[in-house]
């Protein structure tokens, strides 16, 4: 059997459309998503299949993939510790491929904060990008 190129987007959507009257796991076959063992055997991968169409129709599962090291997601929100400070967290940061040493103009507005990072080499940030708190 030839390496498996799993479908993806309107391609998967169509085929899948295409081919409704095969049971689940022949479709997701079909479709690409499969592996073969050592030993011949073929194994259907129904999870990442359903993610694809769920993607391919505008829901994505997991957006982002991003956890942190103890396999929490992060929420994108932070709160004000006692001292003051606002913690954003490396998730965050290694997200946006940020660096230490990168700087960052502080922009207050009504109710919310900006940070717009200042131009330096190796940015991995466009630099019109605003970081809200």
């Amino acid at each position: 059997m030839p390496e498996p190129n799993p479908l993806t987007g309107k391609a998967l959507l169509q085929k899948v459309k295409e081919l409704s009257h095969l049971p689940r796991r022949e479709t997701a076959k079909q479709c690409g998503y499969y592996t073969e063992t050592k030993d011949g055997q073929t194994r259907v991968n129904l999870t990442d299949f359903y993610d694809a169409v769920l993607g391919a129709k505008g829901v994505p599962l997991d957006p982002g993939g991003v956890k942190d090291g103890r396999g929490r997601e992060p929420t994108f929100r932070v709160s004000v510790h006692k001292n003051g400070q606002i913690v954003i967290g490396s998730t965050y940061t290694e997200q946006m491929g940020l660096k230490p040493g990168d700087e960052f103009e502080i922009k207050l507005g009504y109710k919310h904060i900006h940070l717009k990072q200042l131009e330096g080499e190796g940015s991995g940030v466009d630099e019109d990008q605003p970081l809200s708190a």
